[in-house]
């Protein structure tokens, strides 16, 4: 007797239902659910003309920076400028107490006036004795005697004048001025101290060209060469070229350019052995004052222009152990995971030496997800950017 046969009544649409239900179940794990395709922000790869910069960490200084030296120990008695405040050349900087060097002066001219008497008398006796010498009223001796005399008091003149000129430069410095013009910084000894001996301060003070500035700045062995290359002609006449020629920019610390280009101005003869680096200078216009010595600042140059170049976003790149693949959209959506060899970075781009072409799409996001033959659904970057950050 057939299963069903044996149910009647109220059980029989009960049944029906779970029937159903069980069939529906079965057809839902017969059937899985196939996952829609993945979006994916897609770029369109091109080709442009892409200058190659080098950049160089160095430090500022004045063009011409001068220690002020008391040459001459004593109290300083004056100041005559105002600290971190620009100075002209000759402008008198500091005093230091004068009187023991006015007495040496005084009393080197007393010797010197000595000197002179003396020099006048041995003149007079040699003056007297050479006629009676001719005469042979006196000996040769005598006559030899005077003309010795004579020279050992123009020696002692001489020497007298000497000391005359010498406390005179002494008593001058004194009297501190600066030897060029620049800005002249924060002194080192105040007034009413004494300087000139350590350990108190023997340079006082440093004034410091501004304008051009200087920046120091060292590269390795293989950035010169690159460097040496592209401003070799600027190396090599560094004497004859003019401002005009600079090529140079100047990257400050927050970042931004320097307004006024530099050039190389001088650089080591060799590269330093126990560092593996050559040493440049280079100036900057800095007629604003902007720069100040002592400044961290970064020296830009370009050291070739790639032309015809194709550079994709560095985030589209994918390394694995020195190895780099690019997802590569096809025209029917499909990925294809593509080995490649990439060539040097700038500004947030990654130069492709090979293994891309130009019209091609890559993707820029869910790379790991990505397999090849992989179907997704392009988008454009920009739009993707805009959704993120909302």
């Amino acid at each position: 007797m057939p299963l069903t046969a044996s149910f009647s009544g109220p059980l029989r649409p009960f049944l029906a239902l779970v029937a159903m239900v069980l069939c529906v179940a079965a057809c839902e794990q017969e059937a899985p659910r196939v996952a829609p395709p993945l979006k994916v922000a897609v770029l369109n790869v091109e080709a442009r003309d892409i200058p190659l910069y080098l950049d160089m960490v160095g430090q500022t200084e004045g063009s011409v920076d001068i220690p002020i030296r008391a040459r001459v120990d004593g109290v300083l008695e004056e100041m005559h400028f105002l600290e971190g405040r620009p100075v002209t050349k000759g402008q008198l900087l500091y005093v230091i107490d004068a009187r023991p060097y006015q007495s040496q002066v005084a009393e080197a001219k007393g010797r010197l006036a000595q000197a002179r008497t003396g020099l006048a008398k041995a003149r007079s006796d040699l003056d007297r004795i050479r006629p009676l010498a001719e005469m042979d009223a006196v000996s040769k001796q005598d006559l030899d005697a005077a003309i010795a005399q004579f020279e050992a008091a123009e020696g002692a003149m001489q020497a007298a004048e000497a000391q005359v000129e010498q406390a005179k430069i002494q008593l001058g410095y004194t009297r501190i001025t600066a030897p060029v013009a620049g800005l002249v910084g924060i002194t080192q000894a105040k007034v009413g101290e004494y300087v000139g001996r350590s350990p108190n301060p023997v340079v006082l003070n440093v004034v410091s060209q501004t304008d051009p500035i200087r920046v120091r700045f060292s590269i390795n062995e293989r950035e010169y060469l690159r460097f040496r290359r592209r401003f070799a002609s600027e190396m090599r006449n560094i004497d004859t070229k003019d401002a005009t020629d600079a090529g140079l920019q100047l990257i400050l610390a927050d970042n931004t350019i320097h307004a006024h280009r530099g050039r190389v101005v001088t650089f080591n003869a060799a590269i330093d052995p126990t560092t593996g680096t050559l040493t440049l200078e280079a100036d900057f216009p800095n007629p604003e004052r902007l720069v100040l010595p002592g400044q961290f600042a970064r020296v830009r140059g370009m050291v070739e222009m790639r032309s015809g170049a194709i550079a994709v976003p560095q985030r589209a790149v994918m390394e694995t152990q020195g190895l780099f693949q690019l997802a590569v959209v096809a025209d029917d959506n499909t990925v294809e995971l593509r080995r490649v060899v990439m060539g040097p970075r700038t500004d947030g781009l990654w130069i492709v030496d090979s293994g891309l072409k130009v019209s091609e799409r890559i993707a820029l996001e869910g790379l790991q997800r990505l397999r090849t033959g992989m179907s997704v659904v392009p988008t454009d970057p920009e739009a993707s950017v805009t959704a993120e950050q909302e």
